[in-house]
This record gives structure tokens, sequence and C-alpha cells, in this order.
């Protein structure tokens, strides 16, 4: 095992606004390193010479990749063409600017909806590109694998010590709760939060509510990163994930629990399901001895009073330092 030490180094977490990259963030305020951090207003990561620029002028000798353009089923749906070019132009334009300049390590997030669609479960890592790829998402997808193939690339011909982590469907503070652009949980914290404000006698799910999912609380994911940052250095990506999966419609019930609805479920079988189940086999990072620590229950308490804390009437979110 490797250890690479974090303290008095300078650290560029790309996305730091975003929900991973805030909670990487956070993390690291433990490690002694200096944060590097560039707003989105002032660079575009899709623009090479945008990239390099900043790396030059920065230096960074650690960045970990967790910016990307996300977003659930419907926003992947209309902006395939958005979501395959972002991802890929910033994963070739991050990780090649690390290369020109030095930059020791390097860790890229990929998703676990790179893996395919009727993967066994749960999910080893040789299960990448064994099969076709779930359509409503194939885009980001894509551009993920080519990022995680960039990483392995570099380290083949250049030696560089650059690792991928695939992380499971990941939730926290900070997330995106926009009922068009969001993954399933925060969408479920909204629509929950808003039928038990309005007192509405049901909610209705996407499909048949069978499909099952693993979730990861971020600040979890963002322990593993460091982890993995300092203790791992070796070819292809690691599974990051909890463990432990549910149905969409057990986890619908878990929020209107912890948010105390009491309104019927329904379903609409018109809509896509998605993969049937994504589970991974997190068994190799867990051998290195790192375990989450919070439940998704515990998560998603935590996380349903940030968001009713913050939600306003219009359904805007107030964003507040402490987030």
């Amino acid at each position: 095992m490797t250890h690479y030490r974090l303290e008095g180094r300078r650290v560029w977490v790309a996305g730091h606004r975003g929900m991973v990259g805030s909670a990487v963030v956070r993390r690291l305020a433990r490690e002694g390193c200096t944060i590097v951090s560039a707003p989105r207003e002032t660079i575009d990561l899709t623009r090479q010479a945008a990239v390099e620029a900043f790396v030059a002028a920065t230096r960074p000798q650690t960045i970990v990749m967790a910016a990307a353009r996300v977003g659930g089923i419907l926003a992947n749906q209309a902006q395939p063409a958005a979501f395959l070019y972002d991802n890929l132009a910033m994963a070739a334009h991050v990780i090649e600017a690390a290369h020109r300049h030095g930059v020791e390590r390097l860790l890229f997030l990929g998703s676990s909806c790179v893996y395919p669609k009727f993967a066994a479960q749960p999910i080893r890592e040789e299960a990448l590109l064994s099969g076709p790829l779930e359509p409503t998402n194939d885009a980001y997808a894509v551009a993920k694998i080519a990022g995680l193939r960039l990483v392995e690339a570099y380290r083949r011909q250049y030696g560089r010590d650059y690792i991928a982590a695939m992380p499971c469907n990941l939730y926290g503070p900070g997330d995106n709760f926009d009922p068009t652009t969001s993954h399933v949980l925060p969408a479920l914290i909204r629509k929950v939060h808003e039928a038990k404000r309005l007192d509405l006698p049901a909610i209705t799910l996407w499909g048949s509510g069978t499909p099952r999912r693993e979730f990861l609380h971020v600040d979890d994911c963002a322990d593993a990163l460091v982890f993995l940052l300092k203790n791992h250095s070796g070819d292809g990506h690691l599974n990051l994930g909890a463990g432990t999966d549910l149905t969409i419609l057990a986890l619908a019930e878990m929020v209107c629990e912890v948010a105390g609805y009491r309104g019927e479920i329904l379903l609409d079988p018109s809509k896509p399901d998605g993969t049937p189940r994504k589970l991974m086999d997190s068994g190799r990072l867990q051998a290195l001895g790192w375990q989450p620590a919070i439940t998704l229950r515990d998560g998603i308490a935590g996380v349903y009073a940030w968001f009713a804390d913050r939600v306003a009437a219009d359904g805007s979110i107030a964003h507040r330092p402490d987030a």
C-alpha cells in the first residue's frame, strides 16, 4: 500500500462548489493542505486553453476531478450532446493539463452508470465494457468511460500516478433538487416535502418502483476519496459504494417516514425504470481498510433537514457557507 502525504500540498478540487467537490473540500480541511479552486465564472473546463492557463498559474500538486455535468434520466435524455461533450472535454482537458504541468497525483471520479445495463450483481470492476449501456444515460456513461481510460493511458504511457474511483449513487447537502434535472433521491425529497407542505393525498413515482439502487452519503464518498489519494496507487478503477441496495419504492417509503408524510405512493409504469439494479462490489476498497460510516436513514434525515431549512416557497434553495 502506498502512502501519499497531503499535508503541505496544493490540491485543486475541480468542481469545488458541487455536492461532491464541496464535500471533498470539507474533508481536506483535516489534512493540512492548501485548497486551490476555480469558480465556474472564471474558468470554463470545456475550454482547453483556459484549463492549461489555470494549472500553469496555480501549480497544484494534486487534483481531485469532481467537476461534471450531471442529471437524472430526464436531463440525460433531453441533452445527450451536452452530457457527452461537456464531460468528455472536461476530463480530457484536466488530465492532459495535469500531465503537462507535472501534477503528482490525480483522482478522477467515474459513475456507476458506466457499467452495462444488465451487469451481474454485485457489479465488479471487470464488468466495465462487457455489455450494452443503459440507453437513458449512455452519453454521460461514454464520456466517463473515456475519462477512466485516459487515466489508465497516462499511467501506462507516461508513468503518471493517476487513479480513478467509481462511486455509486451519491446524495447529501448541496445536492440538485430541481425536479427536471435531479437524481432520484433529491427528487423524492423535494416531491415528498412539497406533498407534505400542500397536504396532497399522494405522490407519484416514475416507473414500476422495483429497480434497486445503492446510495452513499457524499461525506462518506469524500472520506473514501481522501483515503484513496493517501493509500492507493494502481491500474484500473475502484468501486466506491455502501454495499447494500433497496428498491425505489422502499426508498420513497423511507423518505416519507423521515419527512412525516403519510400520503399514498402511486406508480407510473409508463415512465422508464432505467437499469433494473445497480449494486457495486466494493470489496477491493474495503480490503484496503475503508468502510462507510453514515447509514442511509440517518443520511436521508440529515439531507431532508438541510433541504427543508433552505427551500423557499417558490422552490428555490438558499445556499449558505455551511452547506
